[in-house]
C-alpha cells in the first residue's frame, strides 16, 4: 500500500495486529497505526461509497451476476467515472470472498492468470491492483525523465559519419548499401539519446583518424 500511495487500510475481523505485523511492515507501520478494524463486512462497506470486490473465480454466464467480473485493465479506466471513496475488497488468503460478500459489491474485478493455477497469493493480487491504479493516476509523475533524443540533423550526421567510415576502411562495395540500411534501421529502432549520439560520433571520428594515420605510414 505504501509503495503505491494508498494509506487507508480497513480490516474485517482480523487476526491480532501484533508485533510480528509491525516487524513485517518495516517502514509502513503508519498504515497499521491508522487501520480501521470492524467486526463485519456489512459494517466495512458502510465506510465507502463504491465497493469493488476481487476474485479469481468467475463465470461468463449472464445468469450468475455475482460472478461476472471486469478485467483489471478495464477497471482502471472505468473507475475514473466514480465519485466518492472507493473500497477495494480482498478476501481471505484461502477462500477469497464468499458469494454473500460479492453480492454486496458494486463491481467485481479479476486479474487474468493461467487456467492451470488461477488463484493468486493475496499480497501479489493486492500489489497488481494497486500498481495498475497507481500507473493510471499517479505513476506518470514518478517516472524517470526520458533522455533528450538526437535531432533529425544529428541523425543525418551520424549516418553520414558511418558511411564515411565504411569508405575509410575499404568496406566491400557489394555490402555497403545493405550495411548502411541496416545501420539506419538500427538507429531508428534505438532512437539514441544526444549523449549516445555524441559517443558514437566520437568513436567514428576516432576510428577514421586512426585509419587515416595508418594509411599515411
Amino acid at each position: 500500500m505504501m509503495n503505491f500511495n494508498v494509506h487507508q487500510l480497513l480490516l474485517v475481523n482480523p487476526c491480532p495486529v501484533d508485533d510480528e505485523a509491525y516487524i513485517r511492515s518495516v517502514h509502513a507501520t503508519s498504515i497499521l497505526d491508522d487501520a480501521i478494524i470492524v467486526d463485519s463486512f456489512e459494517e466495512a462497506i458502510k465506510q465507502v461509497d463504491f465497493v469493488v470486490g476481487t476474485s479469481a473465480i468467475y463465470t461468463d454466464s449472464e445468469k450468475k451476476h455475482v460472478r461476472i467480473p471486469v478485467l483489471l485493465k478495464d477497471f482502471t479506466k472505468k473507475i475514473k467515472e466514480v465519485n466518492g471513496t472507493i473500497g477495494l475488497v480482498f478476501g481471505r488468503e484461502d477462500y477469497g470472498l464468499f458469494n454473500e460478500e460479492l453480492g454486496l459489491c458494486d463491481l467485481l474485478i479479476t486479474i487474468p492468470t493461467s487456467e492451470s493455477y488461477a488463484s493468486m497469493n493475496l499480497s501479489h493480487a493486492v500489489c497488481l491492483v494497486l500498481y495498475s491504479l497507481f500507473s493510471e493516476f499517479e505513476g506518470k509523475d514518478h517516472l524517470p525523465k526520458s533522455p533528450v533524443r538526437m535531432s533529425g540533423s544529428e541523425k543525418r550526421l551520424l549516418l553520414d559519419s558511418f558511411a564515411s567510415l565504411l569508405e575509410e576502411i575499404n568496406y566491400p562495395d557489394h555490402k555497403k548499401e545493405k550495411t548502411k540500411v541496416m545501420f539506419t534501421r538500427m538507429m531508428g529502432r534505438a532512437v539514441p539519446s544526444k549523449w549516445e549520439y555524441h559517443t558514437l560520433m566520437g568513436v567514428f571520428q576516432q576510428s577514421r583518424r586512426y585509419q587515416k594515420k595508418n594509411s599515411e605510414k
